[in-house]
């Protein structure tokens, strides 16, 4: 009798075992991170805003992966974090058309697969058609947004839209003015003087004789100069704090600032504007390129496309956003005239001279 007890106790036991080892391998299958990516960190270098919890959640939860994202406050530090060792540490990044050419020829990028791209169809054929980030029949950068270089004004206390960009050297707004710490201001002195009328790069491959001149105009609005922002968060605060009432920046801080009761509006002045595209690039180094180009597609795609104009103001790449937009977003990123309005916008170009750029800027604020 205790033989056949035994005997009777371990089948039962055994049995337990193996339905748990079964019941355990189920639970295990089903969790997201394991069947789809392995618990991958996808790691961006990025403009802010560029890794919203509005859009980038969907991603995560669809793939199970984490996305992380470093910040990057210019073209200028993206060049110098990817060189500095960060080839090894980030998987996509966000560069503007004045330096992604150049991150191609360096051969810091690597080509995007298209066939797992799908949704590059759908983007906006004068954003893909451009030539700056093609080479030898690949295409190394996918159009993310774009937007204009604005001048923002504090419309309750600037009550006339202004139509000049001469007005942040009027004495009345001294110590209330704000611009970029980039070189991106000598295109905007260029381009006040018309250097750009008739040749757009004109103003991306300045003469050292033209740069002086830009740099004297520079050191001549430092006195009406509250702080040069180095983020758009700190733009943000700035007129949150109403320390500033006139800037060059982009649609950011408006869509940011404005909800919790201010009153910023942009214009574009009689003498132009300049403005960017940003692409979304694989670094070369990535261990992860399939995961980025399902990334990529994915922050393309036309409703998560919407989401990202929630989240940033700007224009984006997918006209078939409109569809999930409101009229009043859509006019206010100018994706309802998008070609018409891109006429207006001199976008940035590769800087050929750029290292003297960077020299004039530095001598600005040395001033």
């Amino acid at each position: 009798m205790n033989k056949k007890l035994w005997s009777i106790i371990w089948l039962a036991l055994s049995c337990m075992l193996v339905l748990a080892a079964c019941g355990g391998d189920k639970q295990s299958s089903s969790q997201p991170a394991a069947s789809k990516g392995n618990g991958k960190t996808l790691n961006l270098l990025t403009w802010e805003g560029y890794a919203d919890p509005k859009f980038v959640k969907g991603f995560e939860k669809k793939y199970g992966v984490k996305v992380t994202a470093t910040y990057f406050g210019s073209s200028d530090e993206l060049v110098s974090k990817l060189k500095g060792g960060g080839g090894n540490v980030y998987d996509v990044i966000s560069p503007s058309s004045d330096v992604a050419g150049y991150l191609v020829q360096e051969k810091l990028v690597a080509p995007v697969n298209l066939d797992n791209v799908p949704n590059y169809k759908n983007l906006a054929s004068k954003l893909v058609d451009m030539n700056d980030v093609k080479k030898g029949g690949k295409v190394y950068g996918i159009p993310f947004t774009w937007g204009p270089d604005s001048l923002i004004y504090d419309a309750d206390v600037i009550k006339d839209p202004p139509d000049s960009w001469d007005i942040f050297w009027d004495a009345k707004y001294k110590g209330k003015v704000s611009i970029w710490d980039d070189i991106s201001n000598i295109y905007l002195v260029g381009q006040m003087v018309g250097l750009d009328k008739n040749d757009p790069s004109a103003i991306y491959n300045m003469t050292n004789q033209q740069l002086e001149d830009a740099k004297k105009k520079l050191i001549d609005l430092k006195p009406q100069i509250r702080k040069y922002w180095s983020s758009a968060g700190e733009l943000n605060d700035l007129f949150s704090n109403k320390e500033v009432v006139l800037a060059v920046g982009w649609p950011l801080t408006p869509t940011t600032v404005n909800p919790s009761g201010r009153n910023l509006k942009e214009v574009i002045p009689k003498e132009g504007i300049t403005g960017w595209i940003d692409r979304l690039m694989i670094v070369n180094s990535s261990p992860n390129k399939k995961l980025a180009e399902k990334y990529i597609n994915y922050v393309i795609e036309a409703q998560t496309q919407k989401l990202v104009s929630d989240a940033t103001g700007y224009g984006v790449a997918n006209k078939d956003a409109v569809k999930y937009m409101t009229e009043e977003q859509a006019k206010a990123i100018h994706i309802d005239d998008m070609d018409n309005y891109m006429k207006q916008i001199n976008f940035w170009q590769f800087v050929k001279n750029r290292d003297k750029y960077n020299e004039i800027w530095n001598e600005v604020k040395a001033q």
